[in-house]
């Protein structure tokens, strides 16, 4: 074992679980918090769309930190964060983000966590895996910032890895890996020096009215397809606040008649 493993292994480790089951009539089933994973739902008007804003109290997680959401519903849920998630150096082993979810038939699923910022020297390892009954609705987000701009920061040295795997009905509709490290980020073929990226993908009937629309919002900041009933985006920004220009009015596009969560304006 070299001397950056056995200080990694010494290290007090964030590990933070979050289960959490919707009845079709919008009560909870379930919910159970542990570690540094918290949720809160706030209450709402009458006709919102219930919601659940997830929270890590730790403050962020670094190399050897697990952050484990299941959840499940049977009637309409938009899942958020209460902030940004800020992933730090790691030592030698990664961290790791695991969300499953599960939307029943007729129910519609609004996956919008806000972003996740890299330090230099993360080690991030993050899936999602969702599973759709045959009239179930998806929309879902995930977008990462390199760094702070604004405080001059250039990561030099980090590894993304996110992993997508939906289904529906139980077979398997979309399926991406999408890894970065600083060599991959520098060409056209990927960010072209950009700091900030999202992918969107949205799971519905008659997705294919949405492209236009949506190819006005991104401009020249990325690239939209559909087919068999699921549309998915990519779009980059200078840095978060330029990204959240393009990802905001589009989100917003995909998830009328929801609105988005509050908690992105504060």
């Amino acid at each position: 074992m070299t001397m950056l493993q056995t200080l990694d292994s010494d290290l007090q480790r964030s590990v933070g679980k979050l289960a959490l089951e919707i009845a079709a009539n919008g009560m909870v089933l379930r919910r159970r918090e542990e570690g540094c994973a918290k949720l809160r739902m706030p209450t709402l008007s009458v006709g919102q769309t219930p919601e659940a804003i997830i929270i890590n109290t730790s403050g962020g997680l670094a190399g050897g930190d697990r952050l484990e959401i299941n959840v499940q519903t049977a009637s309409d849920l938009c899942l958020t964060t209460q902030a940004a998630e800020k992933v730090y150096r790691s030592l030698s082993s990664e961290t790791r983000i695991s969300t499953r979810l599960s939307a029943q038939d007729g129910a519609r699923l609004l996956w919008l966590p806000q972003e996740t910022i890299l330090f230099d020297g993360a080690r991030l390892e993050r899936s999602l895996d969702v599973d759709l009954q045959e009239n179930a609705g998806l929309l879902a987000v995930e977008s990462v910032v390199l760094g702070r701009k604004a405080m001059g920061e250039s990561l030099t040295d980090f590894s993304f890895h996110d992993r997508w795997r939906i289904r529906r009905s139980g077979r398997l509709v979309y399926a991406d890996d999408l890894r970065f490290d600083p060599a991959r980020v520098l060409g056209a073929a990927a960010l072209d020096g950009a700091r900030a990226f999202a992918t969107v993908v949205f799971v519905a009937t008659d997705v294919e009215r949405f492209l236009e629309p949506l190819r006005e919002i991104f401009t020249d900041r990325g690239g939209v397809s559909a087919w068999d009933g699921k549309l998915v985006a990519r779009l980059t920004g200078v840095d978060g606040f330029d990204l959240r220009k393009a990802l905001i009015p589009a989100l917003t596009l995909l998830a009328a008649p929801n609105e988005l969560p509050k908690i992105w304006t504060l």
